[in-house]
């Protein structure tokens, strides 16, 4: 069933208070104030934060009937002409700006790939890392581990492990993670979603956003789907009610038993 994010006057502004959302908060004039923000505002986000950052972003333009006539691919528009083209009064392509804005180089990287990739099949036909790269674009998670222990857990799927008696790990810094897919953040404005991001494991790093986008942009990650682990968000302490009790981690459906047979690589060191 197809995900239809709710009005914007419909949103709980006590969701931006809870994880994810909450670690947007710089954005708050873009995302919480009830009128939608203009292409012309996110534009002017987009200056600031250029200015600090140094980076190179493309330019957000309204997607219109009269843009599309160009039929370039929309990533395509983005490589060739530095555009993204999005949707007004629309939180998929909000959340997705605000993605670009935060991780300009990751978002980068992704396009140049993606680009690659149509020039080898077309825009028509879809490759495993298509594939790969679309799934972290809309749903990814960047989790920095190195805890051999954690990862023992978490690639068994056992999650009562993972989140009840290893509950310290997500407030001591064993296993740091970042929310990047702009879907699994829009999904996150409805109360009592049970998230569940595809994430990409990587050894802990300082330098995370460049060397990670390097690491993309050269393949050396995202050619395959099935190099994304499950990671059941909703079983992190505080960002579900139900999972204060540990009767959550047994009923709730997104806690899935391991495929048999399903394997994961080991953390990537970016």
């Amino acid at each position: 069933m197809r995900f239809v994010a709710p009005a914007r006057e419909n949103v709980d502004v006590a969701m931006f208070a809870r994880a994810p959302l909450d670690a947007w908060a710089e954005f708050s004039d873009l995302l919480q104030t009830p009128a939608w923000p203009t292409i012309a505002q996110i534009s002017t986000a987009r200056e600031k934060v250029e200015n600090v950052a140094k980076a190179t972003l493309p330019h957000f333009v309204e997607q219109t009937p009269t843009l599309l006539r160009d039929g370039l691919h929309y990533e395509a528009r983005i490589a060739e002409r530095g555009q993204v083209a999005t949707r007004v009064e629309n939180w998929h392509d909000l959340i997705n700006a605000l993605i670009w804005l935060r991780y300009p180089a990751i978002k980068s990287a992704l396009n140049t790939r993606q680009v690659e990739q149509i020039a080898l099949v077309g825009a028509k036909r879809r490759t495993r890392a298509q594939y790969a790269l679309t799934h972290f674009d809309e749903a990814g998670v960047i989790a920095q581990i190195d805890d051999p222990a954690l990862l023992a857990l978490w690639d068994a799927h056992d999650w009562h492990g993972l989140f009840w008696r290893e509950r310290s790990a997500w407030s001591d810094g064993r296993l740091r993670i970042d929310v990047f897919g702009h879907a699994l953040l829009e999904h996150s404005l409805k109360p009592g979603t049970l998230l569940v991001g595809k994430a990409l494991a990587i050894a802990p790093c300082a330098d995370m956003p460049e060397r990670l986008s390097g690491a993309i942009r050269a393949g050396e990650l995202l050619n395959d789907p099935l190099e994304l682990r499950p990671l059941p968000l909703s079983g992190i302490p505080g960002w579900h009610d139900g999972n204060a009790h540990e009767s959550f981690y047994a009923t709730t459906p997104c806690f899935r038993a391991r495929r048999e047979g399903r394997t994961y690589p080991p953390p990537f060191a970016v």
